[in-house]
């Protein structure tokens, strides 16, 4: 029985290779490399402990520790129409958006702008005072330390709020070397920042220039050093107590 089918193979469509991923941009300039993604250390072991004390079977896990990503357009949902209004403002102010803010990150449904020091408050100005943005509520300023973050080791981080537009929320964030730790003041934007940025110095050693009255809030005026960074001393104080005394957590007696 004879049959007409073809002895040629079947025709495909060519697959196309896949597209270079776009590099993240800033009004229209690329953000610098080593923004893109932050690398700034790595962990060993499960809970981090430096010695044999690791018992959960992990120590020898490795991860690394890198901040998120900067985005690339389009950014979703709202975070568009906010980034295009803030560059426009920056614009018709007379500063470049794209040295004022340094790269667009979008984590966990969360828009962050990373902002040099220098510009923070040219960017909070038209973030509070412009009626498409209206972020006229700060919840306050924390502090990170990363130590192995060179020339970035403090971040200084606020959480905006626009009740005008449904309670969305910002986040801005502001980094600084450990040699020169100064970022200007929010409180001439938002008074309500004043007792926030007093307990990120005192705690983290963040000098907030032009701050009305920066004394510490939770450490007495003659302590030495800032408790929460991470480099500082775990040994602890003695302490008193009527007829007795405890000794330093770092001269205790070990139990391992």
């Amino acid at each position: 029985m004879s049959t007409n089918a073809e002895n040629t193979a079947p025709e495909t469509d060519a697959v196309a290779p896949p597209a270079a991923a776009a590099a993240p941009e800033v009004a229209g300039r690329p953000v610098r490399e080593e923004l893109r993604l932050e690398v700034i250390g790595t962990h060993t072991g499960q809970f981090g402990a430096p010695d044999a004390g690791d018992t959960t079977g992990y120590g020898g896990t490795t991860s690394v520790v890198a901040l998120a990503p900067a985005a690339t357009r389009p950014y979703g949902g709202w975070f568009d129409d906010v980034v295009d209004a803030l560059l426009e403002d920056l614009t018709e102010a007379g500063v470049d958006p794209a040295a004022a803010i340094e790269k667009v990150v979008v984590e966990h449904d969360e828009l962050t702008l990373f902002i040099a020091r220098e510009h923070l408050l040219d960017v909070a100005r038209p973030l509070r005072d412009d009626q498409d943005l209206r972020f006229e509520l700060c919840l306050g300023v924390t502090g990170v330390h990363y130590p192995a973050d060179a020339g970035r080791e403090l971040h200084a981080c606020y959480e905006l709020i626009s009740l005008t537009h449904g309670a969305r929320a910002l986040r801005l964030e502001v980094t600084c070397p450990e040699g020169d730790p100064h970022v200007p003041s929010l409180v001439p934007v938002y008074p309500g920042n004043d007792w926030h940025e007093r307990e990120a110095w005192d705690l983290m050693g963040i000098v907030f220039d032009d701050h009305p009255n920066l004394t510490r809030s939770a450490m007495p005026d003659d302590w030495v050093g800032h408790p929460q960074r991470k480099d500082y001393p775990l040994g602890g104080i003695p302490v008193d107590y009527k007829g007795a005394a405890t000794a330093t957590a770092d001269t205790r007696r070990s139990y391992r």
